[in-house]
């Protein structure tokens, strides 16, 4: 495994005010929402909106290098959207960590890379593809085929659509938590009703399935030993045991761990 390792993840909901730009129309939110999901649905037979509209509320994001983890989360309830994208991007300038997700080539890249292009931002660091930096012609976050982004979902699909999977049917199956709890979609909702703990924890637990999963990928590669994959479990167990926030993802990941023989012993059975 090649540290620095930056596991992420991106939560949006529609962007009202280019919606009604980009269609010309002037209605009131509740109504704007109403008819730019119609709207869609006509012209895909899909709800889910267009990449560009979009609106970035969280990026959450587990850090892992040689001094140990770090989950951290950016979101509304203290930065405007191009502020969370300017602290996300800045870590590209610092470091060049591998960069690890679940479906970020089809989704969370091309989203971020067209709202920071609508706040007129530059991220060369995660964008370059040998223009400014020659080397990167050769191993850049954008190519699927190369090693600096891990897209778990394409990766273990073999590239292959008809093979892509859900995130949580993939954490579950592996003894992992997946989602806790209601598993729907409330982003928007807790948006509105200013729930951002509820918001950074639903964004940090993907991240947490995403992270685990890719234990399970470098085990498989060969890229970790056995005895290093049980230790990063070990040591993502003993570090979450710090964050109470996640309290609830500990206790799931308990009991879903006795499902399989392989995660039986991530938990031992306290001895009297």
């Amino acid at each position: 495994m090649r540290l620095p390792v930056l596991t992420f993840d991106i939560e949006t909901q529609t962007d009202l005010k280019s919606g009604a730009h980009l269609f010309g129309l002037d209605l009131p939110d509740e109504s704007l929402d109403h008819a730019l999901t119609k709207l869609r649905r006509q012209e895909s037979g899909s709800e889910f909106q267009r990449l560009p509209l979009h609106e970035i509320v969280c990026i959450s994001g587990m850090w892992i290098d040689e001094q140990g983890m770090k989950l951290f989360s950016f979101s509304r309830e203290q930065h405007s959207e191009a502020d969370i994208l300017k602290k996300f991007l800045s870590i590209f300038d610092k470091r060049h960590p591998t960069l690890v997700s679940w479906n970020g080539s089809q989704f969370d890249l091309p989203v971020i890379l067209y709202r920071a292009m609508y706040h007129g931002l530059s991220a060369p660091s995660l964008f370059d593809q040998g223009e400014i930096d020659t080397q990167k012609r050769y191993n850049n976050y954008q190519n699927r085929y190369h090693n600096r982004h891990v897209d778990l979902m394409d990766a273990m699909s073999m590239f292959n659509g008809r093979n892509f999977q859900k995130l949580d049917d993939i954490a579950h199956l592996l003894g992992f938590p997946g989602k806790r709890g209601d598993g729907g979609y409330h982003v928007p909702e807790y948006v509105k009703h200013g729930e951002w703990s509820k918001l950074t924890r639903y964004c940090e637990g993907d991240v947490l399935n995403t992270w685990l999963i890719y234990l399970r990928w470098c085990l498989l590669k060969g890229q970790l030993l056995a005895v290093d994959h049980q230790h990063l479990i070990q040591s993502t167990i003993q570090y979450l045991q710090t964050q109470p926030q996640h309290a609830e993802f500990l206790a799931v990941w308990r009991a879903t761990s006795q499902q399989t023989d392989f995660t039986h012993f991530d938990f031992p059975t306290p001895t009297d």
